[in-house]
C-alpha cells in the first residue's frame, strides 16, 4: 500500500483572503452574545498609526495580554487588545455621548 500524502491544491493555497465577500471564521459583526461592537481578528490591516505609551502603560498592556492567556485561554496580541479597546470606546461614545468613559477620561487633567 503506497504512503502518499494528500496535499491541498493551488486553489486552496492561493484562495482569496480579502475583498467584500471575505469574512474570517473568527470574525463577526458583534461579540458572541450579540451585544458588543465589531472588532477585527488577526487579519492584514491597511492602515497604521504610531502611539507612544509610557513604560507603565506598556507593562500594563503586556500584563493584560498575559492575563487573557492565563485566565481566559485567549491568545491575543497587544494590537488586537488595543483595537478591541478602541472599538469599545467608540461604541460607548456613540451610545452614551457626554456620559461615555472616553469623554470623562479625556476630561480629567
Amino acid at each position: 500500500m503506497p504512503r502518499r500524502v494528500g496535499l491541498p491544491g493551488a486553489s486552496e493555497l492561493f484562495r482569496e483572503t480579502s475583498g467584500p465577500d471575505f469574512v474570517r471564521d473568527d470574525e463577526s459583526d458583534t461579540d458572541a452574545d450579540g451585544s458588543g461592537p465589531r472588532t477585527t481578528g488577526r487579519i492584514r490591516h491597511e492602515e497604521k498609526i504610531t502611539v507612544y505609551v509610557s513604560s507603565d502603560e506598556l507593562l500594563a498592556l503586556e500584563q493584560a495580554r498575559l492575563t487573557l492567556r492565563a485566565h481566559h485561554r485567549m491568545a491575543v496580541d497587544r494590537g488586537r487588545i488595543v483595537r478591541t479597546a478602541i472599538a469599545l470606546a467608540m461604541a460607548d461614545l456613540e451610545a452614551r455621548g457626554a456620559e461615555s468613559d472616553l469623554v470623562r477620561g479625556l476630561g480629567e487633567p
